[in-house]
Parts: C-alpha cells; structure tokens; sequence
C-alpha cells in the first residue's frame, strides 16, 4: 500500500497547509511508515476555532431547518458509504485493527451513525406545553432545542472514524460547528471523514485540526471561540479538560476510563460467559473502554473457569491483523504496548499469579503485540485491579455471594460499563440495578445500542451520549412562555 500524505489540515471551508510539516504515521503491526499527517500550529487550530465561530454566528447551518439539516448529514452519509470500501486499508494500517473490526466496526458503523442522526436532525425541536390557570391567568408555551455553539470533538485512538462520527453527528444535528482534532497517532482515516463532511456541508461548519503533541488540544479547548468539549480518552485528561473548562463554564461531555466488572456467577451459561470474558483479548486487543477486565467469578466455579479461560487464550491466532483468520493485532503505538507491559509487570510485583500471557509472542518479532493476559488470585485493592491497563490483559477475582460481588464490583473510582452473567432474572435485574455503573449488559458481552443513553458514574465521565440523548447533549433548551 503506498503511504497516505496529508499536510494539510481544515480551516474554514480551504484546506491549508500546516505550518509545522508533517510526521510519521507508523503501522503498529510492522513497525512501517504507513503515511504521514499535518502537525499544524497553535495559531491554526485557534483559526479553526475562530472559523466554526463565524460559521456559527454569519453562516447558513444554524439556521436551517431540521428537515435541511438531515438531507445534507444524509448526503454525508451517503458519500462515506461510497467511500468506506478504500479507507479500511489504511485503517487497518493505522489502527492495528484486525479486517473484521475495521471493516465493520471502525469504518462500516460511520455511515450508519451519520445517517442516524440525520434522522434525528429532523425531528421536531419544540414541546408544546399544554395552558394552565395560574392565578387567574391562562399561561401557556413551549420548550425548544438550540445548538450550543462551537463544539470541540477530540477523539481516541481506539475507533477513531467511528467516534468522530458519533460525536460530529448529533453536534451538527442540532445545529453546531466544530472542530475536529483525532488522535496523534492515527488522524488519517479522521481527515478522510471531515473532507466529505466539508464537501456537502456549508464552509466552516466542519473543521479539523492535527498534530503529534498534547498542546493542540489544550489550545482549543482554552479557545474562547468553543463553547464546548466533546472527549473521549483517558480519566486524567478528561480532568484537565474539565478544569479548563469550569473557568468559562463551557459545556463538557466526557466519556473516560472504565474498568468493567464481569460477574460469573455458578449458574452461568458457561461457554456464553468465557466468550464474553475473551473479547478483552479478541475485540481490538482490549483497547476499547467498555472491555470487562475486572473479572469476578462465584468461588465455587473460580477455578474451573480460569482454567478455561487459560485454554482458550492458547487457541487465539494473533498476528498482522490484514491476514484471514487472526483475531488478535497488536496494540495501536510501541508507547501504549510499554505502558501495559509495566502494568502487568506491577501486577507480577504485587503478588497475583500470571496464569497465561504477559509477554510478546515470540513468533512476531515486529509490531506491538502483547500475548492476551490473565492474572489469577488478585484482589481488589491491587493496582492491576484498580486502574485501567486498556490492552489485553483480565484480572480474575473470586466472591462468596452475591452481595460480595456487588461490593466488590462498585469498590471502582469507574463506572463506565457492567457485564452479569446468571441464569437467575430476577438476580440478574437485582445486580444490574445494584451496580454503579452507565451501562449493564445482562448475559451478553460487549455491544451497545446506539439508540440507548452511554456515559459513565464516577471517574469514567459526565453526560450522556447516544441516540436522543446526544441530541440533548448538544444542544441549549429555551422556554418561551406567554399568558393568553
């Protein structure tokens, strides 16, 4: 595959050529340069910003109808479909996600998404709240959505088409501007969705930004130009974010850290549990937020079940994720793999035992694989228990009962996802409600409705994204009120 250069980035309606070059973009699975990407200045990203402002304030998009704004989101929709068929190579060059997940999860879901919220776009943006007698006076109104403004979207490395569209999507459905600013390590396929966006949609209702560093996305979310921060990547950012953005109360939606919970308990459909339990290594390598690494077993079952688990991780096939049949790529940069190596070194110092994995396989000896990773007899307090590793490693706990295991599951600063795994209902619901987390999946493993509301309790966020609920997300609501 020829490399990808872009030294360009999005301002405005024009793409301009970025004022500190371009570097490297490296395929995680053969170490390769595989494209290069636009490192803009400072002083561009705040002309992006300042670009979204003007669009906002002088611009058409605001100001159309509902109904104009979902036939252009449709015809964005429309002109990616067209397109996905050439960017899952470079996606999978970029990202490290084996074809399967490229093809369906990293590229197929854009469209679908954009397409979504233009169905959504079109919706009616007024209640009408029915008359009341107050006092002898009839009063009468309405409640109406408005866009906010400039929305920021700073996207992860994870799934960055697909989360870029899930968060450009219900933003310019309400009526927003943005500015775009992916990942520094895989930008490509990102630039590639805000080009078609740029196409249909009015100038400077789209733009994108891009560089290598952290002082990018700290200058635009200082911008005075942006109204709000839409994230999703790790706790700690996420705070620095919030603290820039309580000086101006800017809005913020922030999706975060997580460290699931997987409750097994002894009645469990066995092989349905194991296979939800293994998509921490066989789902993207276990870089995706929602993975249930925190694994806790009904004591009687405990060994029997790990043993399982160590069996099936020595038939995943892992390796170049473009080959048929591999299931497993590696992790997306050299320093993300180094980060969850000290992780599961630091778990190995703290006394769990590593019932398989931990180390490189030996049959690779390029790109950034780590063997998919079980600790055993862990407890709750340990570091590899407690913070999130984000790579393929699971921590296996043992609990007594029920309300052990629920005691054990909120012991978290996260929140973000909940996995039960029973064949008991009535349990099933008592548990879910019992768990302090966004989202609960019952006897089901890793998925989410797009229609459904997703966020994070605690350290793993604020707001709620998804469906409706991201509409509500991004946008203000007036009451106009009158008195007949």
């Amino acid at each position: 595959m020829e490399p990808t250069i872009l030294d360009t980035v999005l301002i405005g309606g024009a793409w301009v050529r970025a004022e500190r070059g371009t570097y490297p973009i490296i395929d995680p699975a053969t170490e390769d340069v595989v494209g290069r990407a636009p490192e803009c200045s400072i002083a561009q990203v705040e002309a992006a910003a300042r670009a979204a402002r003007d669009a906002f304030e002088h611009g058409p998009w605001p100001r159309m109808s509902g109904v104009e704004r979902a036939e252009r989101l449709r015809e964005v929709a429309a002109k990616f479909r067209d397109a996905a068929p050439g960017l899952v190579g470079i996606t999978i060059a970029e990202t490290g996600a084996v074809r399967p997940v490229a093809e369906a999860q990293q590229v197929g879901a854009v469209a679908l998404r954009l397409a979504k919220y233009a169905e959504q776009a079109a919706l009616p943006p007024d209640e009408i709240f029915p008359g009341r007698e107050v006092q002898g006076r009839r009063h009468e109104g309405l409640a109406t959505r408005e866009p906010i403004g400039v929305v920021a979207c700073i996207t992860p490395f994870n799934f960055p088409m697909t989360n870029c569209a899930g968060k450009i999507g219900p933003a310019l459905a309400c009526g927003n501007t943005v500015v775009v600013k992916p990942a520094p390590v895989d930008p490509l396929g990102v630039a590639a969705l805000c080009r078609i966006a740029d196409s249909v949609l009015p100038p400077g209702v789209v733009n994108f930004v891009c560089g290598s560093g952290p002082e990018l996305g700290e200058a635009l979310v200082a911008s005075e130009a942006v109204d709000m921060i839409s994230f999703t990547g790790s706790t700690a950012v996420g705070l620095q974010i919030q603290e820039v953005a309580a000086r101006r109360l800017k809005r913020t939606l922030l999706e975060l850290g997580g460290k699931s919970p997987q409750i097994v308990f002894a009645d469990a459909d066995r092989e349905k549990a194991l296979a939800g339990a293994a998509q921490v290594w066989t789902f993207h390598s276990g870089q995706i937020c929602i993975a249930g690494t925190r694994l806790l077993i009904e004591a009687s079952i405990y060994e029997e079940f790990t043993q399982a688990l160590v069996a099936r991780a020595g038939r995943i096939t892992i390796g170049d994720p473009r080959q048929q049949g591999v299931v497993m790529g590696p992790l997306v940069s050299a320093a993300h793999r180094e980060r969850v190596e000290r992780c599961i070194a630091r778990g190995v110092a703290e006394g769990a035992t590593l019932a398989c994995g931990g180390r490189r396989p030996t049959h690779l000896p390029k790109g950034w694989y780590v063997e998919p990773t079980l600790f055993t007899n862990v407890r709750n307090d340990m570091m590899i228990a407690r913070e999130e590793v984000f790579g393929p490693v699971i921590v296996a706990i043992p609990f007594r009962d029920e309300a052990e295991a629920i005691a054990i599951a909120n012991d978290s600063e996260f929140g973000l996802y909940g996995y039960v795994w029973t064949a008991d209902e009535q349990r099933a619901m008592r548990v879910a409600r019992a768990l302090r987390t966004g989202t609960v999946q019952v006897n089901s493993g890793a998925g989410m409705n797009p229609d459904a509301p997703f966020g994070g309790y605690k350290r793993s966020g604020i707001g709620r994204d998804g469906g409706l609920y991201a509409l509500a997300a991004h946008s203000e609501l007036k009451y106009i009120g009158w008195t007949a």
